[in-house]
C-alpha cells in the first residue's frame, strides 16, 4: 500500500503567527512539565490517497483538526499511532532514539490496519521537520524530553466497511518532564482476571488506539485497588504474562536470568524492551524470551528465586514493580527498595539517550 515514494516529500513550511515568546516558552520549559499536557507551536501533516501515494507534507500551526462526520476513523477505529522523544544533549544538540524502528513499527501497525505504509526514511524527517521549527521547545532539565506523538487516521469520508482510500499522517510535540520526579519508586500492580487486552489474530501487536481503549476499565478497577497499572493474561488460556497496560513486563532471577514474556501477535513488540534485552545481553546476562506463567511469577516471588520485577515503556523507560496483587492475593513489598539490576538497566539506557554514555550500537540519530 504505497509503501514508498519515488522521492522525498517536500514541505511546505507555515510559521505560527500565535507561537508562544520566548520568556513564555522558558517559563513553561522551567516549570512543572507532567507528561502531555502542554503542545508546541507546530505539527506536521502529510495526506495520502490511493491514488496520489503521499503527499502535501505541511509544516504548520498547532490547532484542531477538521474532519468529515463521515471520516472512516471515526466510524471504524482506523487510527495507529507511535511515541518517541527527543532529547537535548549537553553540548545543546538534539538527537532521538532508534526512529528506525518506531518507524517500521508504524509500518507493522498500518498493515494490520489497513492503512498505508509510511516509508521509515519519511518516518524520520517528520521528526526533523518538527524540530527544526519547535527545536527551543526541547527541554533541558535533567531527565527531560520533547515527547512526539506520530499518528495516522483514515480520513476518508464513506461509511461503507472497507479499507479507507484516503488517510492523513500527522506529528505533534509535548514537553516532557521526568517521569518519576521525586525520583523513581517502585508501583503495585493489579491483575486483571476478567479483561483481555488483545485477542490471538486481533490487532493486540499493532499500536492502534483499540488496545488502548480496551485497557481502560481494567485500568479503572486497577487504580481503585490502589494499583498504577493493571496487567495482562494471554487471551487464549488466561494463565501466561501479556503485557502491562501500556508497558512491556520483565522478570530477574536471582540467578542472573532476565525473562520476558515472548512476542505471541497479541503482544506490542516494545521499543524500549528490545533496547533492554540487548543491554543486558551485553552484560553478560542470560535472557529468556518465553510463556510465563502467573503462577510462575507469584511463586517465584513468595520463595526469593525471583529478586527483582519491572516494566519498561517510551514514557517511563524502566519502572520497578514492587508489589502484584490480585482478588484474593498480594506478592511482593511496595516498600522494598529498588532492584540493582532494574536501576543499572534503567541508568545504562537513560545516559546513552541523554549523551551521558557511548551509543555502542548507533541508536541516536541526531535531529538538530
Amino acid at each position: 500500500m504505497h509503501a514508498s515514494t519515488a522521492a522525498p516529500l517536500a514541505y511546505q513550511v507555515n510559521l505560527s503567527d500565535h507561537a508562544l515568546g520566548e520568556a513564555q516558552r522558558n517559563a513553561l520549559l522551567a516549570g512543572e512539565l507532567g507528561f502531555g499536557k502542554r503542545f508546541t507551536d507546530h505539527m506536521v501533516a502529510i495526506q495520502w490517497d490511493k491514488d496520489r501515494g503521499w503527499y502535501d507534507a505541511q509544516v504548520h500551526a498547532y490547532g484542531p483538526l477538521s474532519l468529515d462526520p463521515a471520516a472512516a476513523v471515526l466510524h471504524y477505529g482506523q487510527e495507529i499511532f507511535e511515541g518517541i522523544k527527543a532529547y537535548r544533549h549537553a553540548d545543546g544538540s538534539i538527537w532521538t532514539f532508534r526512529p528506525e524502528a518506531n518507524g517500521a513499527r508504524l509500518q507493522r501497525s498500518a498493515a494490520r490496519l489497513a492503512l498505508p505504509q509510511l516509508p521509515v526514511d519519511e518516518f524520520v524527517e517528520s521528526l526533523r521537520q518538527l524540530v527544526a521549527v519547535d527545536h527551543a521547545w526541547v527541554p533541558s532539565a535533567p531527565e527531560s524530553s520533547l515527547y512526539f506523538r506520530p499518528f495516522m487516521i483514515a480520513s476518508e469520508a464513506f461509511l461503507g466497511v472497507r479499507a479507507a482510500q484516503a488517510a492523513t499522517y500527522y506529528v505533534i510535540a509535548s514537553p516532557a518532564g521526568a517521569y518519576f520526579a521525586k525520583g523513581v519508586a517502585p508501583v503495585s500492580i493489579w491483575l486483571s482476571e476478567d479483561y483481555a487486552r488483545a485477542a490471538k489474530g486481533g490487532t493486540g501487536a499493532a499500536k492502534c488506539g483499540g488496545n488502548y481503549a480496551a485497557s481502560l476499565l481494567p485500568q479503572q478497577e486497577a487504580q481503585a485497588q490502589g494499583c498504577s497499572q493493571v496487567l495482562f493474561l494471554d487471551p487464549v488460556e488466561g494463565k501466561y504474562l501479556e503485557e502491562l497496560g501500556g508497558m512491556n513486563v520483565f522478570l530477574v532471577y536471582r540467578d542472573g536470568r532476565l525473562v520476558t514474556p515472548e512476542l505471541s501477535g497479541s503482544i506490542l513488540e516494545g521499543i524500549t524492551r528490545s533496547s533492554i534485552l540487548q543491554l543486558a545481553r551485553d552484560r553478560g546476562m542470560t535472557v529468556e524470551e518465553r510463556k510465563v506463567s502467573i503462577d510462575e511469577w507469584k511463586a517465584g516471588v513468595a520463595s526469593g528465586e525471583i529478586a527483582e520485577v519491572f516494566a519498561c515503556g517510551t514514557a517511563a523507560v524502566v519502572t520497578p514493580i514492587g508489589e502484584l496483587k490480585g482478588k484474593d492475593f498480594a506478592v511482593g513489598d511496595i516498600h522494598a527498595p529498588a532492584g540493582e539490576v532494574t536501576m543499572a538497566l534503567r541508568r545504562e539506557l537513560t545516559d546513552i539517550q541523554h549523551g551521558r554514555a557511548p551509543d555502542r550500537h548507533g541508536w541516536m540519530v541526531r535531529l538538530r
